[in-house]
């Protein structure tokens, strides 16, 4: 059977350091978390231990869809990557990959059943690439 994961990543010309912390602080989160200028994170919390609950709220801006997102982590190398699992099961990896003063950022995760593969992967470059945006202009 094929690996079915989706796997998408971004270089980022920031250290690893840098990189992991504005990918994980609820307070950045809220500023690159979503796909399109439409669209806002208004909310997010992050609690970095095994067991740990990842959260952000999505919604569009003009208030006619908005979701949770969620997930628990189960692996955690402070800096370096980690793993979490959504609530139907699913299971993300990221890695941050230090490249001497960039980093490689690369999520790998299983698809949902109920969108079109090419969509999510789509969706979740573009978040990526708005995240290298916002770390970028900081």
């Amino acid at each position: 059977m094929p690996d079915r994961k989706i796997k998408v990543e971004v270089v980022l010309q920031v250290s690893a350091d840098e990189a992991w912390e504005f990918y994980t602080n609820p307070q950045h989160i809220m500023k690159w978390n979503f796909a399109s200028d439409k669209w806002k994170c208004p909310s997010a919390s992050n609690d970095l231990t095994v067991g740990g609950r990842h959260f952000a709220r999505m919604e569009a801006k003009d208030g006619s869809l908005g979701f949770d997102f969620e997930a628990t982590y189960s692996e955690i190398e402070i800096g370096k990557n980690f793993k979490y699992t959504m609530p139907d099961g699913r299971k993300l990896s990221a890695k941050f990959d230090d490249l001497a003063g960039h980093t490689k950022l690369a999520l790998c995760f299983d698809p949902d059943e109920e969108y079109a593969r090419e969509m999510q992967q789509e969706g979740w470059q573009k978040i990526l690439n708005n995240f290298k945006k916002y770390v970028e202009s900081q």
